[in-house]
């Protein structure tokens, strides 16, 4: 099998398949898990740090320690919400050597193909509007959000991030949310 054949092969396989690869030392296979995840992570970390190049250096810092700890992943299928809890770990400390002065930097959000120019401006606006929003809130209480609803994770995962109780969690969500909420209650 020539070598592009066997990219072809790994870019449509599963994550299993990848990350058990990956984790045995396949470069190549390691490589289709950065094209794969590294839109989706970039847009989470996005939302949490200020500026382009912190996202980019934190996604790079997540892959590094993804390559290193891929041996010790349990279960291969599961290299996604791995992946995006290594990179939230990642910005989570950015932004905790960053205080009393954390920023969530404004994001693109993708439109539809066919969307109408005002339609995507609306967009804009309304994503530049959650953004202000989760500005406004105070650092726990961001970081809680973005862990639960941007990075995917569960309560549990998010206790554990961010090194406190899960009731500690439920509470900072839900003050969170209801912040949120009523800050973005003109787009609804």
């Amino acid at each position: 099998m020539g070598g592009e054949h066997v990219r072809s092969l790994l870019d449509h396989a599963d994550d299993g398949i990848v990350a058990g690869r990956a984790a045995d030392g396949d470069q190549a296979a390691f490589a289709v898990l950065v094209r794969r995840y590294t839109p989706m992570m970039r847009a989470c970390i996005r939302r949490m740090l200020r500026g382009t190049a912190d996202v980019d250096d934190v996604v790079q810092e997540a892959f590094i320690a993804a390559w290193r700890g891929l041996p010790g992943l349990e279960d291969p299928a599961a290299v996604k919400s791995w992946l995006m809890r290594i990179v939230s770990r990642k910005a989570v400390d950015r932004i905790r050597a960053e205080r009393p002065r954390a920023d969530v930097d404004d994001a693109e959000l993708p439109a539809p193909a066919d969307a109408s120019p005002p339609r995507v401006a609306e967009a804009h606006e309304e994503l530049e509007a959650l953004g202000d929003a989760l500005r406004e809130l105070p650092v726990a209480q961001r970081e809680c959000w973005v862990l639960r609803e941007l990075a995917g994770l569960t309560y549990d995962e998010v206790a554990e991030e961010m090194s406190v109780p899960v009731t500690t969690v439920r509470g900072l969500l839900a003050r969170a949310r209801k912040d949120v909420i009523a800050r973005m209650a003109d787009w609804r």
